[in-house]
C-alpha cells in the first residue's frame, strides 16, 4: 500500500503532489504471483498427505479410512475432490506478471497485469482451505482407527474442534457440509488459536 507505483505521488507531510508517471505495478504483480505459487504448493503438499492416509499400503489403516471399504467409498471421493482442487489451483497459479498486453494506444507499453494476479488469490485461497479441510477430516478419521493410542494435548484440542462440526464416518454419507464447516473454522482462525496456545 506504501509503494510508489501510482500517479500522482502524494506527500502529506509536505503537502506536495507530484506527477511522476510511476504507475508500473510490477512489484505488486510479482508478489501476487509468488503468493499464488505458494498457495498451489501448499495445496499440493496437503493432498499428498491425504493420499497417504487413505492408501492402506502407506498408512496401515483401513482402505479409504472406512469400515467395510468394499461397501463404502469412505474418503476416496474426498481425496478425488482434493486432487481436483489442487489441479485447478495449479492452473490458476500461472504468473500474470510475465504476460503483458500494451494498452492506452501503446502509452502503457508494458502492463504488469497485477489486478488479475491479485484477484485470483481469493479463489485459490478458498480451494486451499477446502484441501486443508479434507486433510484434517482424514487425519481425525485416521485417529479413530488408532485408538486407544492418543495424540498430544494440542493435537487433541484440534481434533475436538473438528469433531464439534463433523462426526466420525462409519458409513458413506455426504461430507460436503463437513468440508464447508471445517473450511470455515480454518478461515476464522480457530485452528490457528489452538496452535498459538501451544507456544
Amino acid at each position: 500500500m506504501n509503494a510508489a507505483t501510482d500517479n500522482p505521488l502524494v506527500f502529506a507531510e509536505t503537502a506536495e503532489v507530484l506527477s511522476g508517471g510511476n504507475f508500473h505495478g510490477q512489484p505488486l504483480a510479482m508478489a501476487a504471483d509468488q503468493m499464488a505459487v505458494s498457495i498451489a504448493t501448499l495445496a499440493g503438499i496437503s493432498e499428498r498427505r491425504t493420499e497417504q492416509m487413505v492408501n492402506p499400503q502407506m498408512s496401515g489403516l483401513p482402505a479409504f479410512l472406512v469400515a467395510e471399504p468394499g461397501l463404502n467409498s469412505g474418503f476416496m471421493i474426498l481425496h478425488v475432490a482434493a486432487a481436483a482442487l489442487v489441479s485447478e489451483t495449479r492452473a490458476m497459479s500461472f504468473p500474470h506478471s510475465v504476460d503483458s498486453v500494451p494498452t492506452s494506444a501503446n502509452q502503457e507499453d508494458y502492463v504488469s497485469m497485477g489486478m488479475g494476479a491479485a484477484r485470483r488469490l481469493s479463489a485459490m485461497l478458498e480451494n486451499l482451505r477446502n484441501v486443508l479441510a479434507i486433510e484434517l477430516l482424514a487425519a481425525c478419521q485416521g485417529l479413530e482407527y488408532l485408538a486407544p493410542l492418543g495424540t498430544g494435548l494440542h493435537a487433541q484440542k484440534a481434533k475436538d474442534l473438528l469433531r464439534s462440526v463433523s462426526k466420525p464416518v462409519d458409513k458413506d454419507r455426504s461430507l460436503s457440509a463437513d468440508i464447508a464447516a471445517v473450511s470455515r473454522l480454518i478461515a476464522d482462525g480457530e485452528f490457528q488459536k489452538v496452535l498459538q496456545s501451544a507456544l
